[in-house]
């Protein structure tokens, strides 16, 4: 057979997209970031807790000092061109990491595209975490027979950058150190 048709299992999608706002304390400042970011996803954040006690920054272990939504579907795409206008589609290399994983962040939530500043809530920058697997991940994660990955069905870093220049027309600048 000359021309040989793509395996599908070796296509790449978007797994999940995580985005997390952390405030350092809970309280008044918490409940405002969780507005925020439940009107910029439209799901229902939940708050992430401290690890451990940091005198300094009066933080106590197990207390609320962050929210984050997890975002799956057809709403991943649609957010992420929105947050990639704000980096002008302008990613560094250093954003991916070896396993499929691409990580930026955004100073002020106000810069997205169709979002207006409310200043009863104040701005708020956040972190956004991008998954790429290829089907049959479950395997890795799934309670019956689970089964490890092999090497080669992982997501490379090299796949990972040219999967987001190819679908999301992201420019990735190369070889930037910070």
């Amino acid at each position: 057979m000359s021309n040989k048709e793509e395996n599908p299992m070796r296509r790449i999608k978007i797994s999940k997209v995580v985005v997390n706002i952390g405030v350092g304390e809970s309280g008044e400042k918490l409940e405002k970031a969780m507005k925020v970011l439940e009107e910029l996803t439209g799901q229902k954040p939940c708050p992430t807790r401290a690890r451990k006690t940091i005198r300094e920054f009066g933080i106590k272990r197990g207390e609320n000092i962050g929210c984050k939504v997890t975002l799956r579907g057809k709403k991943v795409e649609d957010f992420l061109k929105r947050v990639l206008a704000v980096k002008k589609f302008t990613l560094s290399e250093s954003c991916f990491d070896d396993y499929g994983n691409v990580s930026f962040g955004i100073h002020e939530h106000i810069s997205i595209p169709g979002v207006k500043y409310d200043p009863s809530l104040g701005i708020f920058g956040m972190n956004i975490c991008v998954k790429l697997e290829r089907p049959g991940y479950r395997v890795a994660l799934r309670r019956c027979k689970r089964s490890k990955i092999g090497k080669k069905h992982r997501v490379s870093k090299e796949e990972a950058i040219s999967y987001f220049i190819e679908k999301l027309g992201v420019n990735v600048i190369r070889g930037v150190s910070k």
